[in-house]
């Protein structure tokens, strides 16, 4: 293969990956860099940290090629994906297959040097992100589906740097799951009408005109979780700090979205990533000696 077709190949695997739009990575990776600072007391263990970020990388790259292998046939119907390596037929299917077990493979590898329960929650994560895909044409909460696979880091990185999953995981992947539902159907709200057309299912949909008042209401959830997060962790003062920061953000979301206009709504999604890194800033304020 020249230098040339091998950059080219190159290319259009890192669009596949969606290594152009970092945003999925990010809204990965923050619980997961909440749950390391939290299980791990404000001091994570650096290698785990590393293992986790890099694994973060790799399973978002996976799930955005096991997600356009299972939608080839509706993206070239939306005009945001229809430019996507798989739905232009710049990429083979047998190519975006091999992809995807080279990344799910390398981030198993990872995970491999980590302790025994670890390892098995690994096994779970990676069939959530593999049902994930499948979600939208069998139910209108493909949503809920999507925050139970991303927030899937938390439980396991208590498991690594603890030896358990205490209840306190269980609390940050829910308040994961409320945030990703709130963040997705803001996505979701800038395609409805051509899912509506294709078939396709979504909690845009499911919610129908009730959804800024669903969202205004998931968004409090999500922060009252992490209220209690904070007050079952011990967290301090910088911790709230950070939540009372967040709180902003998501009202300046709901301004957004107040008109429903699809370019607004995805500026709204986008912006859950500085939600992110507030509550991430608030725990590493509140870990500083």
């Amino acid at each position: 293969m020249s230098p040339t077709r091998l950059y080219d190949r190159l290319t259009e695997y890192a669009l596949l990956m969606r290594l152009d739009r970092p945003i999925g990575s990010f809204l990965l990776l923050w619980p997961t860099l909440w749950a390391l600072w939290i299980a791990g007391h404000g001091q994570p263990a650096q290698g785990t940290t590393l293992v986790f970020v890099l694994g973060v990388l790799l399973m978002r790259s996976a799930g955005c090629v096991a997600n356009d292998i299972a939608d080839r046939r509706f993206d070239p119907h939306v005009a945001r994906t229809r430019s996507r390596p798989l739905a232009a037929g710049r990429v083979s299917v047998r190519e975006a297959l091999w992809l995807f077990i080279a990344l799910v493979t390398l981030a198993f590898l990872l995970v491999l040097t980590q302790n025994a329960l670890t390892v098995w929650l690994s096994v779970i994560g990676v069939v959530l992100a593999a049902c994930y895909p499948l979600m939208k044409r069998l139910h209108h909460l493909p949503q809920v589906v999507l925050g139970m696979a991303f927030g899937w880091g938390v439980p396991m990185a208590f498991a690594a740097l603890t030896g358990e999953v205490p209840v306190v995981a269980w609390l940050l992947w829910a308040a994961n799951i409320a945030w990703s539902v709130v963040y997705d159907t803001m996505y979701a709200m800038t395609d409805r009408d051509d899912d509506l057309k294709i078939g396709l299912k979504s909690t845009a949909i499911l919610f129908g005109e009730r959804d800024l008042a669903i969202i205004a209401r998931l968004q409090l959830l999500l922060l009252a979780l992490l209220v209690v997060v904070g007050v079952s962790a011990g967290l301090g003062p910088l911790y709230y700090l950070g939540l009372f920061a967040a709180l902003w953000f998501a009202l300046w979301q709901r301004y957004l979205i107040r008109a429903r206009e699809p370019a607004a709504c995805f500026r709204a999604f986008l912006n859950n990533n500085w939600f992110g890194l507030v509550v991430f800033a608030g725990l590493l304020l509140d870990a500083l000696p």
